[in-house]
């Protein structure tokens, strides 16, 4: 799944994957691994980008302000232009009251 994502110059996980095959096939794209390693790992979090970290936060955010459109988060629409314009009408519903 790694492969087919756009280049980026930072690929953002949460700890469960962290291991040394993805950050090294991460590596492997010219990308930089920001995974925190989980609380059993023998090697420290010395390599992470807290700061940039944080942001995969509001992104997880954003998912779970959508999930509560239950059209979006059972994808009742058959067709793939539906689906895209109800995630389309969630996020304006979601961006209006800001």
């Amino acid at each position: 799944m790694i492969d087919m994502l756009p280049y980026a110059n930072y690929i953002i996980a949460d700890k469960g994957y962290d291991s040394e095959a993805i950050r090294e096939q991460v590596r492997g794209r010219n990308s930089i691994p920001n995974i925190p390693r989980k609380s059993n790992s023998k090697v420290g979090n010395d390599d992470i980008d807290w700061c940039l970290y944080k942001y995969r936060h509001l992104v997880e955010n954003t998912f779970e302000k959508l999930k509560k459109y239950r059209a979006i988060a059972t994808r009742y629409d058959k067709l793939k232009a539906n689906y895209e314009s109800m995630v389309a009408l969630a996020c304006i519903m979601c961006w209006l009251p800001m």
